[in-house]
Parts: structure tokens; sequence; C-alpha cells
């Protein structure tokens, strides 16, 4: 949005301000409402564009998370216009392009598809990815240290391939055969497979790769894919989180175990995973947008931040099911 000189001279003497509180020894929480305040009192503002691909609970989390970040900084200073693509990457291009011609002060983009429209619609507005596993295919960026070099930046859901792969072998160390289940519309999913399948052919098996092209196909892909193989993987992906409980239709009857990419899958059709909590991930994008939006931080010098911890768990009824008993440092996903 356009702002008065008034405004924006007041904005920078809020940003020395902040900044000499950030050197200061006060409690997290008293600098937050510190900065809420002054942006009020600057009578500053602020409209975040929320592009989310597809509703589900993983890419949900992640919004909720970074809402509850910029609000807590900025209280009632900032406006969100958030809208959900319903899993359409044409509708998440009209999205954005709405929050450019709108005047948006920045846009989160919740998924590969929905950063990639953002992307497309505007090389100024600051753009904050989440949700999104390697930028550098999602961008078609190679050779980057961290930093797109662009207006963009954000935070990745990637988990440790290696160690999923390491947990497919602690938990069926006697199968032969694993199936990857993915949506080949998902450049993120492609680079997934990509990179967990010499894991798994080092640990022993023998890896195919199953591909629906979106949600119309996923059970015939599924049903395929299970009569194949005695285990499956799905990494993290969009189509195949909102079609979780297809799968688990096919696969559960089958006999066929799932371990996931991520919590949300897992909850839907999966007996395991090594997750991240998308909540704080979408909570560290709130705080990265706090930094572009009141302190002046560029995007373009931003490294692109993973999530600090991972978490061994299970489902508890699909494992049940399937007569599975994880290791004792797994834990149950609430239900």
């Amino acid at each position: 949005m356009k702002k008065k000189i008034l405004a924006t001279l007041l904005a920078a003497c809020m940003a020395l301000s902040l900044a000499a509180c950030g050197s200061s020894s006060a409690p997290a929480a008293s600098a937050g409402a510190s900065a809420s305040a002054s942006a009020a009192a600057s009578g500053e503002s602020y409209t975040v564009g929320i592009c989310q691909l597809v509703q589900h609970p993983a890419l949900d989390a992640a919004t909720q998370g970074f809402k509850d970040a910029l609000t807590k900084k900025l209280g009632d200073s900032v406006t969100f216009d958030e809208q959900n693509a319903a899993g359409d990457s044409a509708t998440c291009a009209t999205i954005c392009n709405g929050f450019v011609s709108s005047g948006d002060d920045l846009i989160m983009a919740n998924a590969t598809p929905a950063l990639q429209a953002a992307a497309a619609a505007t090389s100024e507005t600051p753009i904050l990815g989440t949700s999104v596993t390697d930028y550098g295919s999602a961008l078609s960026i190679s050779g980057w240290t961290g930093a797109t070099g662009t207006n963009i930046s954000g935070t990745s859901d990637l988990a440790p391939l290696d160690g999923q792969a390491s947990m497919i072998k602690e938990l069926f160390p006697d199968a032969k055969t694993v199936g990857i289940l993915y949506c080949s519309a998902e450049a993120n999913s492609a680079y997934q497979v990509e990179t967990i399948t010499p894991f798994l052919e080092d640990a022993g098996y023998t890896v195919t790769a199953y591909a629906f092209s979106d949600s119309n196909d996923v059970a015939a892909v599924t049903t395929t894919a299970c009569g194949e193989n005695e285990v499956l993987y799905i990494p993290t992906d969009n189509t195949a989180a909102s079609c979780a409980e297809a799968i688990n239709n096919v696969a559960q009857p089958a006999g066929i175990p799932i371990v996931a990419g991520e919590e949300g899958i897992c909850s839907g059709c999966g007996v395991a995973t090594l997750s991240i909590s998308y909540y704080d991930l979408g909570y560290a994008t709130g705080e990265m947008a706090y930094e572009i939006l009141v302190n002046g931080a560029d995007p373009a010098t931003m490294d692109i931040q993973f999530a600090p911890q991972f978490t061994k768990e299970y489902n508890e009824t699909i494992c049940a099911a399937l007569g599975i008993t994880p290791p004792s440092d797994y834990v149950a996903i609430a239900a």
C-alpha cells in the first residue's frame, strides 16, 4: 500500500528504536509487545496476502503459525488476505496476481505451486514461502548457497531423507521392495523421489516410483503400487495429503504399510513418519515477515530456514490394524 512521507519517517524511527531494543536483555514477550505498540503508535499498517495451495492439516498448521507470529508482533497493525486455491495451480496464479494488483506489502506462499505462482506474479513485492521442500527445484535456481538472491525467501519442510530411509529399514528390515507414491505435477515431490531412492537402494531395497498426475488417478496408481511392493513411501506431497483417505482405503485392506514424509499424510494413511512441526515452520516464516516489514530485511539475502528438529511418530490405529509394533522411541500421533 502507499504510505505517506510522515508515516515513512516514523517507520524509520521505529526501526531504529526496535534495533536498540534488540540489544537489551528485555524478555522476548515484552519486546514483542513493545513492537506492536510502536507499530500502532506510528500509524503504520500492513496487508499480507496468504496463498495456500490446498486445505490439509500440514498447510493449515503452517498458515496458522505464520499468522500467530505476525499477530503477536504487530497486533491490529497487520491485516491478512487469506485465500485457498483448492489444489489448483492456475488459481494460485490468479490469487497472487490479485495480491500484487492490490499493493499488498508481502505475500506468503504456502506450498510449492503457490510459491511458483507468486514468483511469476512479481519480482518486487517480498515473498516468503513455507511448506516448500527445495527452493532450488521450485524456482529453477542452480548453484545457490542458501539465499535466493531474489525477492523470495522462506522456510523449508525438507526432512532428512536418509533418516526416512533408515526408518523404513528399521521398521521393515525383511522387506525387499519399496514403492514410492507421489504426484508428478509437484516438482518438490519429484526431487524427494530422486533423493531418497539411492538411500533405499543402498539399504538393499528394490525401489519403484509410481506417479499419479492428480487426485483422479490416486486410487488406481495406489492399487498398482500395493500389488507390486511390500512397503510404500510417500514424500511430502500436497496431492497425496489431500487424498490420504483414498490411499488408505486401498493400502490398509491390502495389508501394505506406508511410511510418510510428514505427520498429516501419516495421520491419514501411514504407519510412521519422521516429521516436523508445520506450525513451528509457519511461525518461523512469520518472524521472517516481521523482519522484512518492520526492520527492512531484504529477502534476497535471507537464508532459507529449516526445521530445527524431527520426531519419530506413528499412527496408532493403522499400526494396530496391520499388526505393527513401533520401537519405544516413536511417539503416537495425537488423535
